[in-house]
């Protein structure tokens, strides 16, 4: 941070000894002092290599060590220091850098982090190795993520798709107090008679009740490999939103090389979080010939898979199985990410594949999920980003 009196010179000079780390040769001759002193030893501290160079050639070389209680420190440090959204970058960095995913399983490490969706990622990923006393902190870490990522994205999910709902079920026969009056005018303003200054409505628009003949089925199928983390976060959320909607039937279906329903447990995201188990290979194949067999009503039924479309089954299978559930009339969605990071590294030949057959790949982030599911469920086009 600056103040107003601050020299903008001095103040560059400030911020490129911060960035390049105070070697000898960086060229600004620029002392730092109290908290800024601390912040570059909490940058030395994880930027740093330990043969004394770190990237650049600038000596940076503190390194964290594999102890609890300094890694521990050095978080209370950083929460300090920078902000929360730069404290989920350095430790993410942490973890992947310096290993010490490890050391999350230990419950005062969990009490000191700054939770975020990366941070569930790992925990879930970690959860087989988890010891009884850390899994009762891990739950509270996990819990408070998914109750403030259903706070931010339930609101818009259910207003979006109770229109879309609402939408899909118009009717031409309506009742009287089911009439749908704007597009109604609309429809039949060339039967305007001027002389009685009226229209004559020769076809009535409403919406139909959401009854169990207008109910729409999703199945959410979500690949469950390691690189897959961040969207298994977001989709366990949206699916216990979705579930928590009475218009729409929803089931929610993890796989590996095997597949689990986690269905049963749509009402707490975080049981079906644990129920995952992040890593392992891929069946897509497999999964989607599950998903195919829970399918009753394909008109009303919309498939999201979730998936970097590395395939370890029968690849001809799974693209059968695609074209013939469109064929039957299900509306299939092929999303390669669900997150805010953009596509991962995915297989292009079957995201091509799928495009041929009217199913198009692409990575979503959760804030157009809600859109491209309102899509889905009227039957138009899906709004792709255009850089997917």
């Amino acid at each position: 941070m600056t103040s107003e009196n601050t020299d903008p010179a001095q103040e560059r000079l400030r911020r490129w000894r911060l960035v390049l780390g105070g070697d000898a040769a960086d060229g600004t001759g620029c002392a730092l002092p109290g908290q800024d002193a601390a912040m570059d030893g909490a940058l030395t501290a994880l930027y740093g290599r330990k043969d004394g160079r770190s990237q650049g050639g600038r000596d940076r070389s503190a390194g964290l060590g594999a102890s609890a209680p300094s890694v521990a420190r050095w978080l209370g440090d950083i929460r300090t220091y920078f902000p929360s959204s730069v404290v989920q970058v350095m430790q993410r960095d942490a973890i992947d850098r310096l290993g010490l995913a490890t050391l999350l399983l230990e419950p005062e490490m969990l009490e000191a982090v700054e939770a975020d969706v990366h941070l569930v990622g790992t925990l879930l990923s970690l959860n087989k190795a988890m010891p009884e006393t850390t899994k009762e902190t891990a739950r509270a870490v996990v819990r408070k993520v998914v109750e403030d990522l259903e706070k931010r994205l339930a609101t818009r999910t259910r207003a979006t798709l109770t229109g879309a709902l609402d939408r899909s079920a118009r009717i031409n026969r309506p009742r009287h107090h089911d009439i749908d009056w704007n597009r109604t005018i609309a429809a039949n303003l060339k039967h305007y008679l001027p002389e009685y200054r009226t229209i004559v409505p020769e076809r009535l628009i409403g919406f139909g009740r959401a009854t169990q003949s207008t109910k729409k089925e999703v199945i959410l199928c979500i690949d469950q490999s390691g690189s897959m983390a961040a969207s298994v976060v977001y989709a366990s959320v949206f699916g216990a939103v979705l579930a928590s909607m009475r218009t729409i039937s929803t089931r929610l279906v993890v796989f590996d090389t095997a597949v689990v329903d986690l269905t049963d447990q749509l009402d707490d995201p975080v049981e079906v979080l644990f129920g995952t188990q992040l890593g392992g290979g891929t069946d897509i194949n497999r999964a989607l010939a599950y998903c195919q067999s829970q399918i009753t009503r394909p008109a009303e039924t919309v498939v999201v898979l979730i998936s970097d479309l590395y395939e370890g089954g029968i690849r001809n299978e799974m693209l059968k199985r695609v074209s013939a559930m469109k064929a039957s009339g299900v509306q299939f969605v092929t999303l390669l990410a669900l997150s805010d990071e953009g596509a991962p590294a995915y297989d292009r030949e079957h995201a091509a594949a799928l495009a041929a057959l009217g199913a198009p790949a692409f990575a979503c982030t959760p804030d157009l999920f809600p859109e491209v599911m309102a899509a889905a469920i009227e039957k138009r086009l899906l709004p792709i980003p255009d850089a997917a």
